[in-house]
């Protein structure tokens, strides 16, 4: 495809936040996932015991008080909690301050998979046993989805574009590409973007577990979550939330800011195929990769890193290498890609944000995180997979996937800067 669109302001990423299930900031995440560090233990937030699945990657030590008040957090449930953390990290990181800039002109679109599960669970069970009297009188706001969007803009006082996208576990990559596509038009100059999820409840175990979805392998420890590897059995569910801070170029260096990368591509596009399996050819996913790299106007050749969606599941990971050598072909390969999910767990909607954020590290630090957990080859799944240890690798370009049920495909391409 060749991209004819105008081009409009340059995008770059000025401030990066994340809580993930190997660290409560970026650099605590970064570290770990270099070092190869699994969030992924026995659930503890509820009783797992009767489930198929008694596994998950849970953000340990979580205490929302450091950062909320008591009462705000009592309102706020957990994937929102998410949201705020990881956007006070990014905020600061970006070095913005709202009483000195038009706040008409800094937006937010924040994604998330499902939203307030465990409110949604703890006041149906309040309103089964209890009666509908005792319902909280805050479970509306509390539970939809776009109400993490809406938490951040009030916490930061902005007035500009604000929602969220809903595409299952590309609802973070969409948020971020999305409101990439804002700041590149010109309607705003800001944008707070990202995702935050948190379904570790034991609604959210029964539905995935009675779809085949989760890893079984209780007994495994870290190794159950191995993307790519031919012992994957499904994914282990992870939680958390990323978050960065886009501006156009041009009020970036004009108020001086650190930049991070540029987000030069973005893409979407649907499978038209299943409600939960991805197109098996890979086509989809093929068609968003090479529109990412068309809008982003760079050759395949010129890719260094690939932070692969990489579930853990044997559709998934299968499709997507096919995927890539569609797109890449003979370059396929010769660059590395790697998935954070073996380390992480799949964070839903937060997972793309997230990824976006260690593809950015890894064209800043020169270093590409592992894919741990890589034993067994699968004939099926044959590329560069990092098994296993960080490697040194002077990318200059870095792509993440994100894939999500209903057919959902979300592409990002950023640039390390200057460049």
């Amino acid at each position: 495809m060749t991209d004819t669109r105008a081009r409009g302001h340059r995008v770059v990423v000025t401030g990066l936040g994340m809580i993930t299930p190997v660290g409560h900031t970026v650099a605590e995440s970064w570290e770990a996932l270099l070092k190869g560090v699994s969030g992924l233990g026995p659930v503890t937030l509820f009783d797992a015991t009767p489930f198929a699945s008694r596994i998950g990657c849970e953000v340990k030590n979580f205490e929302p008080s450091q950062r909320l008040d008591r009462k705000e957090a009592k309102r706020t449930d957990r994937f929102a909690q998410f949201a705020l953390w990881a956007t006070d990290e990014a905020w600061k990181d970006s070095g913005l301050d709202a009483a000195k800039e038009d706040v008409s002109r800094i937006g937010v679109i924040i994604g998330s998979g499902i939203g307030g599960f465990q409110t949604l669970e703890d006041q149906h069970t309040t309103l089964v046993q209890k009666g509908q009297g005792r319902v909280s009188p805050f479970v509306i706001p509390m539970l939809i989805s776009n109400m993490a969007a809406g938490l951040v803009s009030i916490r930061l006082g902005v007035k500009g574009p604000n929602m969220a996208i809903v595409t299952a576990c590309a609802s973070g990559a969409h948020s971020i590409g999305e409101a990439a596509r804002i700041v590149e038009r010109g309607d705003a100059d800001v944008m707070v973007a990202g995702g935050a999820e948190s379904t570790l409840t034991p609604f959210g175990y029964a539905g995935f577990c009675n779809m085949g979805a989760l890893s079984t392998r209780n007994d495994a420890g870290a190794a159950a979550s191995c993307p790519f590897d031919a012992r994957r059995d499904g994914f282990v569910m992870g939680e958390g939330g990323g978050i960065v801070v886009l501006e156009s170029l041009e009020h970036a260096q004009a108020r001086g800011a650190r930049i991070h990368a540029e987000l030069i591509g973005y893409a979407a596009s649907g499978d038209a195929h299943h409600m939960t399996a991805p197109d098996p050819e890979g086509t989809g996913a093929a068609l968003a990769m090479r529109n990412a790299l068309a809008d982003a106007r760079v050759t395949p050749a010129e890719l260094g890193y690939i932070n692969a969606h990489g579930t853990s599941t044997q559709l998934n990971d299968k499709g997507e290498t096919m995927a890539i050598k569609i797109v890449l072909g003979e370059h396929a390969r010769k660059v590395p890609i790697s998935s954070t999910k073996s380390m992480t767990g799949h964070m839903l909607g937060a997972a793309g944000a997230v990824e976006a954020v260690v593809s950015i590290r890894a064209l800043e630090t020169g270093l590409v995180p592992p894919t741990a957990n890589y034993e067994v080859p699968d004939p099926a799944c044959d590329l560069d997979y990092v098994p296993n240890k960080a490697r040194e690798v002077k990318a200059k370009v870095a792509m993440s996937n994100s894939f999500g049920f209903g057919g959902h495909n979300a592409v990002l391409v950023f640039r390390s800067w200057p460049n």
